[in-house]
């Protein structure tokens, strides 16, 4: 049986010199060994000084946070899934990205994830030693394109894109929507259908290539300063070393997600310690009928119910860390995760958004920002309902798929 997380006991109690409790009651950090400990501390005081603050205005104007690479990078969040520390660390650490922001979370989390670990995972000794690099520090983007116009949630079966085999090159042809980065990106990891077997591979694609061409997509609610694009792949021809040897089936892209899945469920996490934070700051510092906010019964009970999610959707996900630290994770566990912690952070958002009234509709106080950016969360990495039959396939060991 896999060993039990450990660390020193959580308390509940405010922290040293009074103050209000944070908002992880149940102090899960307690969990990780010292020096992850002060490293994690160290992340949130930089994200809530520098990220957060800088975050409105970059969400208003759906501009990407080019400025903020550096000190990103700076602080290990452009090579988090290599630093060696353990799973629960870094999902903590994606949580407090999502704390202050849920837009860079995005950001920091898909090219963690999806970029610089598959590329380490399934990439040839001279594409890690291309590009691993240049991503470990932000000086490079990376994008993955899986998702198409037409597909979306069925995906692996009805992929379009294609791949042909023309002497040492591949030429490839097909439309990606929805794709992180897309616009700024230096290389895309592309999936395609090999015209000769038939079998969905991977691709690095570098964006200067003739025949590649990326729009941004506009006017989104939610997660604005990430910059979603569509793709246009118009006989993009790259030499056949750009083929990823890992990548040869869809069932690498199917891990990939399986991982990307249960970090949503960590963006959820941090998004609802965002709205409580929000929440809570409001409730003590607006007055109304002569008190604070905080002294209503119909503002604490929402409160309660916030934190209550948020720290369910910790707790669920700390043992996701364990499973994928020890063994034994798989897609059901990701897509649990992923689809309850989602409409957990679903109904967190709509209860923050209500207890600031009037203003919970303007981005000024956040939590409409923070409202908007939860919308994407319960869509993006495979729908709610997707995830939910996912759940209900391992359960009953009935498809609804087919």
């Amino acid at each position: 049986m896999p060993p039990v997380l450990r660390g020193e006991s959580p308390t509940l109690e405010a922290p040293s010199g009074g103050g209000l409790p944070d908002a992880d009651l149940f102090n899960f950090a307690a969990l990780l060994p010292s020096g992850e400990r002060l490293r994690l501390a160290e992340l949130r005081d930089y994200l809530q000084a520098e990220i957060r603050p800088a975050s409105v205005g970059l969400w208003n104007r759906e501009e990407f946070p080019t400025a903020l690479l550096p000190g990103l990078a700076a602080h290990g969040l452009a090579e988090l899934e290599l630093s060696g520390f353990s799973r629960l660390f870094r999902g903590l650490a994606y949580a407090e990205v999502a704390r202050a922001d849920v837009s860079v979370s995005a950001l920091v989390g898909i090219h963690n994830e999806l970029i610089l670990g598959l590329i380490d995972a399934l990439g040839s000794e001279e594409q890690k030693a291309r590009w691993l690099p240049e991503l470990r520090s932000f000086r490079a983007l990376g994008a993955f394109a899986l998702t198409e116009p037409g597909h979306g949630s069925d995906i692996a079966g009805g992929l379009a894109t294609t791949a042909t085999r023309d002497g040492g090159q591949w030429v490839l042809t097909g439309a990606k929507r929805w794709i992180g980065s897309g616009t700024v990106a230096d290389v895309a990891i592309v999936w395609a259908r090999d015209t000769a077997d038939g079998q969905v591979k991977g691709f690095l694609v570098e964006t200067d290539r003739p025949g590649w061409t990326a729009s941004r997509i506009e006017n989104k609610i939610g997660l604005r300063i990430m910059q979603n694009a569509d793709i246009e792949l118009d006989e993009v021809r790259i030499p056949a070393a750009n083929a990823l040897p890992g990548a040869s089936g869809f069932a690498a892209a199917n891990e990939m997600l399986r991982n990307s899945r249960a970090w949503v469920g960590w963006q959820c996490a941090g998004a609802q310690l965002a709205i409580f934070d929000v929440a809570r700051d409001y409730a003590v510092n607006r007055t109304q009928f002569g008190r604070p906010l905080a002294k209503f019964q119909l503002v604490q009970e929402p409160l309660a119910r916030i934190l209550g999610n948020a720290t369910a959707a910790l707790g669920l996900m700390a043992q996701i860390a364990r499973l994928q630290e020890y063994g034994g994770f798989d897609m059901a566990h990701a897509a649990l995760a992923k689809a309850t912690t989602t409409a957990q952070a679903r109904e967190s958002a709509s209860l923050g958004r209500a207890l600031l009234g009037g203003n919970g509709i303007v981005t000024d106080y956040e939590m409409a920002k923070i409202f908007n950016d939860v919308e994407a969360l319960y869509t993006y990495e495979g729908t709610y309902e997707i995830n939910a039959l996912i759940v209900g396939r391992a359960a009953t060991g009935h498809s609804a798929f087919v």
